[in-house]
């Protein structure tokens, strides 16, 4: 499989479980969320960034840096939640959420730790000058 349609499904599968996390975030009512306002506005505006970068800008350098920085980010509530880092650790809304909370940590830290992979990959063949 080429590598740009591999990070493309990996970025599209990140957004996807991102959007599972903050409708968790949203429903406990965590940072804020749950108050509207303008982090409910931010969160979206995000997303649509990212899916832009990720289908519209597929295979220039500008799509590839978002991919990026939106797989960085998107790795941040795994670790933080997985090693305890901030208020709100996995077991505890495991108690009172189950496992699917936990299962989405699990993939999305997976899913944007690989997308972050790959989009440096891309990076560098386009550097390099190689054909995807």
């Amino acid at each position: 499989m080429k590598l740009n349609v591999m990070s493309t499904i990996a970025s599209l599968l990140t957004i996807l479980l991102l959007t599972f996390h903050v409708t968790d975030d949203i429903l406990r009512n965590q940072g804020g969320s749950g108050e509207g306002g303008a982090l409910n506005l931010i969160v979206p505006l995000i997303l649509i960034v990212w899916l832009y970068g990720t289908l519209v800008l597929a295979e220039q350098r500008s799509g590839y840096i978002i991919k990026l920085v939106g797989s960085l980010f998107a790795a941040l509530p795994g670790v933080g939640h997985l090693t305890g880092w901030g208020d709100v650790v996995v077991g505890d809304i495991a108690k009172s959420s189950g496992t699917f909370f936990v299962w989405t940590v699990i993939a999305l830290s997976v899913s944007a730790i690989f997308s972050l992979i790959l989009s440096v990959q891309e990076l560098r063949s386009l550097q390099s000058g190689q054909s995807r």
